[in-house]
């Protein structure tokens, strides 16, 4: 078997999987998972024929996906991938460019370049903005605090670049009670100190609670939240950032999902964010782009251009080079999914697509509600968070519906107790499909009621 016809069987495998995606379990069987021992091989001493290597990658490794491509998807915020960005992704492949800058890929710069102008427009940010394109929120996020660190140290007077973080200046980190894992992953990297982090406390929606703000000054990152991953809810930037930004704080805004209500008719719930200094969202959450994809955004282009700076004497690239504004030097066009996804939506489109997830999730909460679940957010965005009578009767549920093989969700902790979270995130979910959930979660509920 020859390239092409190998790359065509690749294709004829894909197609059939893409097709089975309505009607595949959500989660793999036993006997799917038992079929993963079949990767349990020594490594051969001869190469095998690479068609044999397909076959067993499809026929063993299909059967034990996550169908989060599909409409039955429910857990952490997981968009399937549009089949214009999924088939940008295919040629891009195909291409296999290192997209650090113009002189490996002019197309792949030229691409990511408008994307990043077009994300800046639909999400109404700081045109003079620059857009990194990275691997996720996590690396994103790494990228936007080194680069507050790194700014508000030479504000004054401390070349961290040349003279290390050895005697430098405090700088304070204040974060949510409820900030994202992916935050303090990224502050424990950089040497934050979990126990040197200022939290501040929420109230009962997951907010900051402005009235308890730990103090800010001049040496301080504020880390706030668009979309708090259980609630959906938003911290009160119209508050926040104005205080922040009278005293000099560097404020950093997770917008891993919510950020894109900014783009629809849910804006409103944004009001003030634009006024931060560096926000990170993501494209394979709710501009359903194919993983992985993110973006770090910074309203300070030179700050961020030259805290990730990868030029060098064989290899000088302009200050919006993408391997100048991410971790990765060799790197692949993660911009142009988003170019495709955003040129084929538009603004209408991507507006539609979020607007119709947000009612789709307040349906469900309707419908649980009247089953007998408890709702527990306000339901403002696609998040639902409900519980069922006691912690035991969320967690039968829970087993029972991931179990099942018709949906998945995840469960987690809210307030101490347990809860089960629904995120509305796929544009292959139809009303149909959260009318089945609903069904679904009725009849669970009954059956889980009463065993002890």
């Amino acid at each position: 078997m020859n390239e092409l016809e190998l790359l065509s069987a690749a294709d004829a495998r894909a197609l059939s999987y893409s097709a089975s995606l309505a009607t595949r379990r959500v989660f793999p069987d036993a006997a799917a998972l038992a079929g993963l021992a079949r990767f349990d091989e020594a490594l051969p001493a001869n190469g095998l024929p690479a068609e044999q290597t397909l076959a067993l990658l499809d026929d063993a490794g299909s059967p034990a996906t996550t169908a989060s491509n599909g409409p039955n998807y429910y857990g952490f915020v997981i968009g399937a991938s549009l089949p214009v960005a999924a088939a940008a992704e295919r040629l891009m492949i195909a291409w296999d460019q290192c997209a650090s800058g113009w002189d490996n890929s002019p197309v792949s710069a030229t691409l990511e370049r408008l994307a990043g102008r077009w994300l800046l427009e639909i999400l109404d940010l700081p045109r003079d903005s620059t857009v990194g394109f990275g691997t996720s929120a996590t690396a994103c996020t790494l990228s936007c605090l080194v680069t507050a660190r790194r700014e508000l140290l030479l504000r004054q007077g401390w070349d961290m670049d040349q003279d290390g973080l050895a005697g430098a200046p405090e700088i304070r980190v204040v974060v949510s009670e409820l900030t994202h894992i992916t935050v303090k992953k990224a502050l424990r990297v950089l040497g934050f100190g979990l126990h040197h982090l200022h939290v501040a406390p929420v109230n009962d929606r997951g907010q900051i609670d402005v009235t308890r703000l730990p103090v800010l000054d001049h040496r301080t990152i504020l880390c706030l939240q668009a979309g708090e991953v259980n609630t959906g809810e938003f911290d009160d930037f119209s508050a926040l950032i104005p205080a922040a930004n009278a005293v000099g704080a560097w404020v950093h805004v997770d917008g891993a999902f919510g950020l894109w209500a900014r783009a629809s008719a849910l804006k409103a719930f944004t009001d003030g964010v634009e006024k931060a200094d560096s926000w990170t969202t993501d494209g394979h959450k709710w501009l359903n782009t194919p993983y992985d994809c993110a973006m770090a955004i910074c309203r300070h282009p030179g700050a961020l251009s030259t805290a990730m700076n990868a030029d060098a004497a064989y290899s000088v690239a302009s200050q919006d080079a993408q391997k100048n504004l991410t971790l990765e030097f060799s790197r692949r066009p993660r911009g142009i999914p988003v170019w495709a996804a955003l040129r084929t939506l538009g603004r209408e489109g991507v507006a539609t697509m979020v607007e119709q997830h947000c009612a789709l999730a307040r349906q469900i909460a309707s419908g649980l509600q009247d089953t007998g679940f408890e709702i527990l957010n306000r339901v403002i965005l696609n998040q639902v968070l409900f519980r069922a009578q006691d912690d035991e009767h969320t967690q039968r549920v829970r087993e029972a519906l991931q179990g099942s093989g018709d949906a998945w969700f995840s469960g987690t902790l809210w307030q101490g107790k347990a809860a089960l979270r629904i995120s509305v995130c796929s544009w292959r979910t139809q009303e149909e499909h959260t009318e089945k959930l609903v069904v679904l979660l009725k009849k669970l509920y009954q059956q889980t009621q009463f065993i002890r």
